[in-house]
């Protein structure tokens, strides 16, 4: 696995072990992590804090030439509220760890440009449904059912 995905799955894992929804990501910039997060809304009560969010807020301000340079590693597909995020912030690249469990807003993604790459990693799919499982409510809950 590239190891900017293992981190990104790091984080997952820790936002499981904290009781909350396991989506971790990282965001790269040069071969550099600048910034990294899980999924925090149980965990903060938060209603916008999905992984990818965490990390961007995490990077802290940037210009806008950095995110132009960046690549997102998340280990899920991104959502419309951080696909939107990404379109915003112009980030031209994203990994994805998996997306048998949840199809975001990849294809949307793809049409503005932004090149969507899908490890289909084996951990990051067996991570979320063992949460899927265990806690469906709260699954349901994040993903806006």
């Amino acid at each position: 696995m590239d190891k900017f995905l293992e981190a990104a799955l790091e984080e997952a894992r820790k936002g499981y072990a904290e009781g909350g929804i396991p989506i971790g990501s990282v965001l790269v910039h040069k071969g550099q992590i600048i910034g990294r997060g899980h999924n925090k809304r149980v965990q903060q009560g938060s209603v916008v804090l999905h992984g990818e969010m965490d990390a961007l807020e995490n990077a802290g301000r940037q210009p806008a030439s950095v995110y132009r340079e960046c690549v997102l590693y998340t280990t899920l597909s991104p959502c419309p509220m951080c696909s939107g995020t990404i379109l915003l912030y112009g980030i031209p690249k994203v990994v994805i760890g998996e997306n048998k469990t949840f199809m975001g807003e990849e294809q949307l993604l793809r049409d503005r440009g932004v090149e969507v790459e899908v490890a289909d990693s084996q951990e990051c799919i067996e991570l979320m449904q063992r949460f899927i499982s265990e806690k469906p409510a709260l699954w349901n809950e994040d993903i806006g059912v």
